[in-house]
């Protein structure tokens, strides 16, 4: 009852961040009926392109080993090593090359399906694997009944192929038993060939519906619920309470470097007590005047304290504090609208310093 109130809360579709994570962990869908049916397939190509020599040459030395039975001695060990490495040899000419077919169209239809890559997890020994109850799910489940529900077809498919095609080509096997081996054998290659034809049809059908479905019941098994999107989202973008906490923490160490720099200005711009800028110009140094610190309230007093212990002169104009606040930047030099204000300034400064001097 749990699981399925569990599958029923599933209704979002699978993020792509659990896509690739289940792809990573080798996890993709794939249609098993496809291997099947490019492995018909390779045995289709062996039976209409290379099965006709091999079946000749077979036929050949079946024909010297019947008709001519003393030219075969056993009377020695090595004879019948000789006899037996003989019918090897014809055997394995006749299902090499289809050996070799079938897998090229097994890796093949795997690649197709899903780039191949090394998955360590899915060597690994779990527990799941050997587990009584997650068996029994597997074998009862929607997935196992829609297996079960192929099986049969198939095994229905092939019993009718074989029936139709046999009954079809039982006076073809009758006419063949009266030729030498070799056209006996190319009458049975047609008669294979009609066969694979017809089961590479339907499979083919098969394939493309067990393709389709084994990607939507992958997206199916797949899907989220809710809770676990929002999960998901507060894990790659972080949580808020923490972003928060950063944000707080960088706004400290931010001020604190200001502060820091607050005793190389060379002038303060501030309104009685809301605003504060910090500004250091070196005529031998800086092409324009350099903001070193701002701040509001608090730390516009902080600004005006640091400036006070460390003699460094403050000019209060309301107008232009509030103005340069909004509009300038720390470490950055002050926008051009901003210059012949702030010259008069720095002229004040550098004035009242010759006088000292």
């Amino acid at each position: 009852m749990s699981e399925s109130v569990d599958k029923d809360s599933k209704t979002e579709e699978a993020t792509e961040k659990k896509i690739r994570d289940t792809i990573d962990k080798g996890k993709t869908p794939s249609s098993k009926e496809t291997t099947i049916l490019a492995s018909f397939v390779a045995i289709l190509v062996f039976a209409v392109f290379f099965a006709g020599d091999s079946i000749n040459e077979l036929g050949v030395f079946l024909s010297m080993f019947l008709e001519k039975p003393e030219a075969w001695p056993l009377d020695t060990e090595r004879d019948v090593i000789e006899l037996y490495s003989g019918v090897i040899m014809q055997i394995a000419k006749l299902l090499g090359v289809m050996m070799v077919l079938l897998v090229v169209a097994g890796i093949g239809s795997s690649v197709l399906q899903n780039m191949p890559q090394f998955v360590g997890e899915r060597i690994r020994p779990q527990a799941s694997r050997i587990s009584l109850a997650s068996g029994w799910k597997r074998l009862f489940g929607i997935q196992g009944f829609v297996e079960f529900l192929k099986s049969l077809g198939k095994l229905g498919f092939a019993m009718l192929v074989l029936v139709f095609t046999l009954g079809e080509s039982h006076h073809r096997l009758l006419a063949g038993m009266m030729t030498p081996p070799a056209a006996f054998g190319l009458v049975i290659r047609d008669i294979a060939i009609d066969i694979l034809v017809a089961i590479v049809f339907v499979m083919g059908l098969i394939a493309a519906i067990d393709f389709v479905w084994s990607r939507f019941h992958w997206r199916q098994e797949l899907r989220m619920t809710r809770q676990e999107v929002k999960d998901e989202m507060k894990q790659s973008e972080g949580d808020p309470i923490v972003k928060g906490r950063l944000r707080s923490l960088a706004r400290d160490r931010a001020r604190r470097r200001m502060m820091t720099a607050v005793p190389r200005a060379t002038l303060i711009i501030a309104n009685p007590t809301h605003f504060s800028i910090a500004l250091r110009y070196v005529r031998e140094e800086d092409s324009a005047p350099m903001v070193l610190a701002k701040g509001q309230d608090l730390v516009a007093l902080k600004i005006r304290e640091i400036a006070a212990a460390h003699n460094i002169p403050v000019f209060e104009d309301v107008a232009l504090a509030r103005s340069m606040y909004k509009q300038v930047s720390v470490d950055s030099v002050i926008p051009a609208q901003f210059y012949q204000a702030v010259a008069e300034l720095v002229r004040i400064v550098y004035g009242n310093k010759r006088k000292a001097n």
